[in-house]
């Protein structure tokens, strides 16, 4: 588009527009460039290039460039007329260019005479990989389902098994979209969970797709994924000539047959009709204008769409006694017309839809504009920025039907000043609802943690344990040692323990030998006994269990099982106690030993009270209170 001299592109999404938009800016410079979506419109006096979405395109400018992306939604039942009206309609003065999947190839040929087709076949393959289980799934993956519920049921269970993941849902502003998209691209986690949103405009490091389902519901109804939908959301995994895959997962049912082979030879059967609705409009009254939207599809494989949300507002307002008497004129009736084409962003209900555009519609017959009062009592209850996730979403919703109608300068009192509020509110619920998402379904240690333990086969992880035994992986505290047992992190969610715990295991491999070895070579004045029950403690934590033997000349010992003791390693940890013990008694008892050694009663008998176990009147005591007393040699 940019070797002509001026031209207008129409995206699919407001994401798409605005993305282009920018990059065209780059090329191009911010006078020469313009954006013009629903929401915002950046026109600078001099701009000759323009990014728009397919909606917003102007129909009375003249470019010698014309293009429209995604050209094979001409067959979407909700949007699919006005894609139809820029395919029979929008032409560039000496190019014009429809960018789409080849299933629309046939009718394009139909409709258009002797248009040009070019074929760009994919560059890399994709391959089915059959159905895994979430636990299973490899980094790289994104989850496609198709409610806002299953997306949330997905995200909490990808967060506990691995760590937490980017969440991609149509209902987001593109500011949130491109924040997730961020932590997703950054690494920050490896799992995206999204809506069949991601089908369009994400251009990402995917590798495999895993479908929750293959059914949707449509607006209308529940119904089976067509073979060319589930191509253009498994086309994500992959790109370029990076092959990807695909597969289903949880409990979503096998595909039927046919359709994994239809995605991966990208073979699908042609499009039957594209859906219309007129353009050509009669002005002169509401009930011409709603005949004129209605009239029959000038050819065959043209059907004529369902009512939209503009039509079902037309059609109830033209029943509204107010409205009727205001809209007596070609021009009320097109301002009226221009009202019901706000979009219904709120989903709110159709009845709510209608009153917002009848109020709308009469105080721009009655004013000629709307009031800044009656725009800041509209805006009132969307400036808050506290709320769960759902709130955010829906106060997003309603912000951006009032950026829409604040873009129309001509229908709003000090329209720049609204426009510009109505842009940095949408920023900050964007960002406070990033946060929202991040907080609830992301883990960022065990989010790192479970990527360096997929990557620790080739790469060996980083640990340590500090003096005081606290435990680390990856800078990241899991937990402490206790002697040589390890406790997870209290502060953990309980939800994260097995994976401490395997990220605990990989460091125990090597810092158990360490910490066995520092053990060995501790001197005796670091190793503890208590007297009253045996206990035998190493830097504060109990290791080892002291208990009668034979005679208190030889005790036994218990060293604790650990979990990550090996038992080569426990039995030199027995042989330090008993070397420990041993030492212990030959001091307390010296003179005992060197009674035996000199084999004299005599000695015996005269041994102070605290060895010999007698106290006056023949009581007995020892010096291990819990073992058995010195034999009576007298």
């Amino acid at each position: 588009m940019l070797a002509h001299s001026s031209g207008i592109i129409g995206f699919p999404l407001r994401l798409l527009a605005r993305e282009n938009y920018e990059r065209m800016v780059k090329l191009k410079g911010v006078r020469s460039v313009g954006l013009i979506t629903g929401e915002e419109k950046i026109i600078p006096p001099q701009a000759r290039w323009f990014s728009c979405t397919v909606e917003a395109m102007p129909s009375d400018r003249k470019v010698e460039f014309v293009a429209v992306d995604e050209i094979q939604l001409c067959a979407d039942p909700e949007r699919g007329h006005v894609f139809t009206d820029r395919l029979l309609n929008a032409r560039g003065r000496s190019e014009t260019l429809f960018l789409g999947a080849e299933t629309i190839a046939p009718l394009l040929k139909t409709l258009i005479r002797d248009i040009e087709i070019d074929t760009r076949p994919r560059l890399s393959s994709l391959t089915y990989t059959g159905h895994m289980r979430l636990s299973r799934l490899p980094a790289r993956t994104a989850i496609v389902a198709f409610s806002m519920a299953e997306v949330y049921a997905i995200a909490e269970l990808i967060r506990r098994k691995r760590g937490g993941c980017a969440v991609v849902m149509g209902q987001l502003s593109p500011r949130t979209r491109n924040a997730q998209v961020a932590l997703y691209q950054n690494r920050e986690v490896d799992y995206l969970v999204a809506t069949d949103a991601i089908g369009m405009g994400l251009n990402m490091d995917i590798r495999h797709i895993a479908f929750a389902n293959i059914t949707k519901f449509d607006g209308h109804r529940n119904r089976l994924l067509t073979p060319a939908e589930a191509a253009q959301i498994a086309g994500r995994a992959g790109r370029g000539t990076q092959d990807g895959t695909f597969g289903t997962t949880g409990e979503c049912p096998p595909f039927p047959e046919g359709m994994v082979e239809a995605i991966e030879t990208h073979h699908f059967e042609p499009l039957p009709f594209l859906w219309w609705r007129n353009s050509k409009l009669n002005f002169a009254s509401p009930k011409a204008l709603y005949a004129s939207l209605c009239q029959k599809p000038p050819e065959r494989c043209l059907k004529s769409a369902a009512p939209a949300s503009d039509l079902l507002a037309l059609s109830a307002l033209m029943q509204n006694a107010t409205v009727q008497k205001l809209a007596h004129t070609p021009a009320r009736t097109q301002l009226l017309w221009e009202v019901c084409q706000i979009p219904d962003f709120r989903k709110l209900g159709e009845d709510s839809h209608i009153r917002l555009c009848e109020q709308i519609f009469t105080l721009l017959a009655q004013k000629g504009h709307l009031p800044s009062a009656w725009m800041k009592s509209r805006l009132a209850n969307l400036e808050q920025l506290e709320g769960d996730i759902d709130v955010l979403m829906q106060r997003l919703m309603g912000i951006r039907t009032w950026s829409y109608v604040s873009a129309r300068a001509d229908w709003v009192e000090n329209a720049a000043h609204w426009r510009n509020h109505t842009l940095r509110l949408e920023d900050a619920l964007s960002d406070v609802l990033h946060e929202r998402l991040t907080t609830r379904f992301v883990d960022k240690r065990a989010a790192s943690l479970a990527r360096r333990l997929e990557e620790a086969d080739t790469t060996p992880l980083l640990s340590a344990i500090t003096r005081t035994g606290e435990v680390s992986v990856e800078g990241h505290a899991v937990g402490h040692m206790r002697g040589f047992s390890f406790i997870p992190d209290p502060d953990a969610a309980q939800s994260d323990q097995k994976l401490i715990l395997k990220a605990a295991r990989r460091a125990a491999r090597n810092q158990i030998p360490y910490r066995v070895s520092q053990f060995l070579q501790t001197p005796d004045t670091e190793i503890m006994l208590n007297l009253q029950n045996g206990a035998l403690t190493w830097q504060g934590d109990t290791i080892a269990q002291l208990r009668a033997g034979a005679d208190v000349l030889h005790p036994v010992i218990d060293v604790f099982d650990a979990e990550f003791l090996e038992p080569g390693q426990k039995e030199k940890i027995w042989q330090r106690l008993m070397t420990f013990i041993e030492v212990y008694i030959h001091k307390e008892l010296a003179p005992l030993f060197r009674a035996r050694k000199s084999r004299c009663r005599s000695t015996l008998a005269a041994w102070p009270d605290a060895y010999t176990g007698r106290k006056g009147g023949g009581q007995r005591y020892h010096i291990f209170p819990h073992f058995p007393p010195l034999p009576d040699m007298h």
